[in-house]
């Protein structure tokens, strides 16, 4: 009688601990839900406690990393262009090449020290004393110093052992920290070296004073497993910051990048359009917009987004290509809606189809509507900005002829505006618009006048010109 007392006393307690997890879980629900409401971009609100997503800093690399770039050569006065762009848009660091590299180097770094710049302004070394001599007497706010440890870098690079790294990182670290300048050590072709080499490396240099470790996937060899592991155990032995660069030999630069905050990260090295040594870097517009989508409050509070597009506008002219069709954010496809569902969603609430507002950007959304894709809610929405009283039949039918008309090449917006002029036009006078012969002779009638005008408009130019 006790067990069985005992049995259902205990079943009593059980069910008291499921009906107050229930609750529990109702509660975090409600609060994600509430959080949801407030950022409908947002991630998972299941992060990491080391989790710096919402607390990160950029250290843009494009003077440095993206000079390594195939077709870059930055002169001067471009690289100072480059600077005030990145300055204005807000990162929060800029790395130039090293000052020992060239005499034309260290003065360019000079000269950007010179610019009063609200960013810091650091420099990336060899793990040499002539290099950090010349370094510190440039005016720079940091020195990063990185030295290879896998065994290929040891073999067939510099030559060094772990004992030689090691002993030439204290002494300049300690160098640096004397000048009264920031200092950052990274290992170079950190995931294929020995665990217990970088461990112990990172410790000793910790322990030494430095500001920041750097793990740097050199290869792009990594991905954001590998990531995770190490910069969660990294996180547990270092108290410093954690700067990554990760290279996207293999596409994962930016998952990388993202899953290296989750980890407990500080710094990440992007650079503008990603150009960089091979594949580049992740690149400054893509991370941001990785990053606003999972927390669009602080990236916007921090971040001066509309300044993006011009100082990928400089680069992209400075080293000679084209920004991509894709390119996020600012790429010509990026806010670009060509399917008939899609359009209808869009026009109702842009969340539909949207993770990033492009206005948050100074960017504009695009509804293509010259397709055979295309839907008659996005012809109807176009007619009411052309100021054109149609039926939502009589747009139903215009919609069907510029499909016809799609089905031979796709249609411009001018070409659909002069659907729709005719259709207005011949309904209001009464013709049935809706046979081919009728149609075909009204728009081309439409085409021929609007050439007469377009011809008499250049005429006028040109007289008002003389």
């Amino acid at each position: 009688m006790q067990r069985i007392e005992g049995e259902a006393s205990q079943e009593v307690k059980n069910s008291h601990e499921a009906v107050d997890n229930s609750s529990a879980v109702s509660r975090t629900r409600v609060a994600n839900q509430a959080q949801d409401n407030v950022q409908p971009f947002g991630a998972s609100r299941y992060s990491d406690f080391l989790s710096n997503v919402s607390n990160f800093k950029i250290i843009e690399s494009t003077l440095r990393e993206g000079e390594q770039f195939a077709n870059a050569f930055f002169d001067t006065e471009t690289k100072i262009r480059i600077a005030k762009a990145l300055d204005n848009f807000g990162v929060d660091c800029i790395e130039l090449t090293s000052p020992a590299a060239s005499e034309q180097s260290r003065k360019d770094c000079e000269a950007i020290c010179k610019l009063g710049l609200r960013c810091k302004v650091i420099t990336h070394i060899r793990c040499h004393m002539d290099d950090a001599r010349i370094a510190v007497e440039t005016g720079v706010d940091g020195v990063d110093v990185v030295m290879g440890t896998s065994k290929f870098l040891r073999e067939y690079s510099h030559g060094k052992d772990m004992t030689y790294i090691t002993k030439a990182a204290v002494e300049v670290i300690s160098f640096v920290k004397s000048k009264g300048i920031e200092i950052r050590f990274s290992t170079e072709d950190s995931f294929r070296s020995d665990l217990v080499d970088l461990l112990s490396i990172y410790q000793v240099v910790d322990k030494v004073g430095v500001n920041r470790v750097g793990i740097a996937d050199t290869v792009g060899v990594a991905n954001p497993r590998q990531v995770y592991d190490l910069v969660r155990t990294l996180r547990g032995v270092v108290g410093c910051d954690i700067e990554c660069h990760f290279h996207n030999d293999t596409g994962c630069a930016i998952a990388n990048a993202y899953t290296a905050l989750e980890a407990g990260a500080t710094h990440i090295d992007t650079s503008v359009l990603g150009i960089g040594e091979r594949n580049g870097i992740p690149s400054l517009g893509g991370f941001i917009a990785r990053m606003y989508a999972a927390n669009r409050e602080y990236v916007m509070s921090k971040y001066n987004l509309k300044a993006l597009r011009d100082v990928e506008d400089l680069v992209a002219d400075a080293v000679q290509v084209q920004i991509p069709f894709n390119n996020p954010v600012t790429g010509y496809c990026a806010f670009t809606h060509k399917a008939g569902i899609h359009a209808k969603a869009i026009l109702a609430e842009p969340k539909t189809y949207e993770i990033i507002t492009p206005e948050d950007f100074g960017m504009n959304r695009y509804v293509h509507i010259g397709s055979r894709l295309t839907g008659w809610n996005a012809v109807k929405s176009r007619s009411k900005q052309l100021g054109l009283e149609l039926t939502d039949d009589q747009v139903k039918a215009a919609t069907n002829r510029i499909k016809v008309m799609a089905d031979i090449k796709d249609q411009t917006m001018e070409d659909v505006d002069a659907v729709l002029h005719v259709f207005h036009r011949a309904i209001k006078n009464g013709q049935d618009v809706g046979h081919d012969s009728t149609f075909n002779r009204l728009f081309q009638q439409h085409i021929e006048a609007r050439g007469t005008d377009a011809i008499a408009e250049e005429e006028a130019e040109a007289q008002a010109a003389k």
